[in-house]
């Protein structure tokens, strides 16, 4: 629904005080982006050399039982400590997906605890419960409870990036999302650029992941800090809590509090019907285009995972120095950042996710016929098409959250995002099936495949947030801008 937005006229697009929640939303999710880019240090792929008497000192002789791992890069890892090698190989894979697994189920439970109890409480229980799981996942002695706090940092992993983004997007006006989604992926791309740099010197897994959580501690400041989402609130009929919010956000950006009362009663108006109703993920599925919706995005989002976190996996195992690689792709990753704003202020949003993902897929067809010795430039097709699905990423983020209304729009999201885990979860399957051109060509696919379902979604660009399930399915479906395609 084009035209505008009320919220944002009463508090501004994004002013002082929505820089500084999401300044700090940003601070307390720096554990979750560690954990995201971790597993190439905690659980590598490790050389080691067989010491038993009948493989005579072999490199990666299988059956081992004396292993003698190369620990010139790292020193301790899951991997060496429990011996995931030979016929515990599989376990190392799992252990890489179980994280995966748990955002699934953490998305779920954290998008119905959002929609039913509040934005707020949901972000604040995800935070602190993430860090805590990780800092006691170092400490455990035996290999089934590390898998367990896997799972368990997954959940709160899911519930950070879905709760806090729905959170600053819901406290912000629709002029400011082409910069907020490049905002909110800041803190992304500062822990994964500085994730190499402390696992190079600190090569132990077991510090790594304490070392790592540290910021936790500044959740405890949360509660007193972050507001609930005025909208959220005016969706459940609860007007003088979200007017008492709207007024202080509007003092705190020196802004007329004048007629926010007002404003919240034609809100509360249009949206009447969906009044004091909790959103489930039922609803999801008892309209027509809602359901359309869900099934298209829900897909999208399990073909982007699948395709970015398997490269993100590959590029760990390709030749040269683990640090410097990883590095290299976090940097590389940084102007992606400014595609994603570009792209979202002056393409459509079906144009500009249908091209990303387009570009995803054509430099990884192109990496297959790279000869293997050319390390560098088989590194560059690779991170071309990290980029290409992470800038694709960061877009149905924010794509997903304007295609659904308020009242299931976290339920939504953490629907969509339990399949993205979904693919997530089987990514390091396929880098692991032993044909190299195989796995690539599954991660190339798959980035073409999300790039026609978008096609099939609304086009959302400057639309106002829309609040109900009705109108959602009473407003009119918008197509690509001729503008927007000659601009392509």
């Amino acid at each position: 629904m084009p035209g505008e937005d009320p919220i944002e006229k009463a508090i501004g697009s994004f002013g002082k005080y929505q820089t500084w929640i999401l300044f700090l939303i940003l601070l307390g999710r720096s554990p979750t982006d560690f954990q995201l880019n971790n597993v190439v240090f905690i659980i590598p792929s490790v050389d080691y050399k067989c010491l038993d008497e009948e493989a005579a000192n072999m490199t990666n002789y299988c059956p081992c039982q004396n292993p003698d791992y190369d620990r010139s890069a790292i020193v301790s890892s899951v991997t060496s400590e429990w011996n995931l090698i030979c016929e515990k190989k599989y376990l190392a894979s799992l252990a890489q997906s179980m994280l995966q697994v748990g955002i699934l189920a953490g998305s779920l439970t954290y998008g119905y605890i959002s929609d039913r109890y509040g934005r707020k409480i949901s972000t604040l229980i995800a935070m602190f419960s993430n860090a805590l799981f990780i800092a006691i996942s170092a400490l455990v002695t035996e290999f089934w409870i590390f898998m367990i706090f896997r799972f368990l940092i997954g959940t709160a992993v899911g519930g950070t990036m879905l709760c806090g983004y729905i959170l600053i997007i819901e406290l912000s006006g629709k002029s400011f999302r082409p910069y907020l989604i490049g905002l909110y992926e800041i803190s992304f791309i500062v822990g994964y650029t500085i994730l190499p740099v402390i696992a190079y010197f600190i090569r132990d897994w077991r510090k790594l992941q304490l070392i790592t959580s540290v910021p936790w501690l500044l959740v405890i400041i949360y509660y007193w800090l972050i507001p609930e989402s005025p909208r959220w609130l005016i969706t459940l009929g609860r007007k003088k809590e979200a007017v008492d919010i709207l007024i202080y956000i509007a003092k705190r950006n020196h802004r007329s509090t004048e007629n926010i009362e007002l404003m919240v009663d034609e809100i509360e108006k249009e949206s009447m019907r969906e009044t004091q109703k909790h959103g489930t993920y039922l609803d999801l599925f008892k309209t027509p285009k809602i359901r359309i919706y869900t099934v298209i995005t829900a897909l999208v989002w399990m073909f982007c995972s699948h395709t970015f976190y398997g490269i993100n996996q590959y590029i760990g195992r390709l030749e040269g120095n683990i640090y410097l690689n990883v590095l290299l792709s976090a940097v590389c990753l940084a102007p992606g950042l400014f595609v994603v704003v570009l792209t979202t202020l002056f393409l459509d949003r079906k144009v500009a996710v249908l091209c990303t993902f387009s570009v995803a897929g054509i430099a990884l067809l192109i990496f297959i016929f790279v000869p293997t010795y050319m390390e560098w430039l088989t590194l560059t097709f690779a991170i071309i098409g990290q980029i290409g699905a992470y800038t694709s990423f960061v877009q149905i983020y924010l794509f997903t959250s304007e295609v659904f209304p308020t009242v299931v729009r976290n339920s939504a999201m953490g629907f969509s995002s339990m399949f993205g885990r979904f693919g997530g979860f089987i990514a390091p399957f396929v880098v692991n099936i032993g044909v190299e051109w195989g796995s690539i060509l599954v991660f190339s696919t798959v980035a073409f495949s999300a790039a026609v379902l978008c096609y099939f979604l609304p086009e959302t660009k400057d639309t106002i947030l829309l609040n109900s399930i009705e109108q959602t399915e009473t407003s009119k479906v918008r197509r690509p801008s001729r503008e927007s395609i000659i601009a392509t």
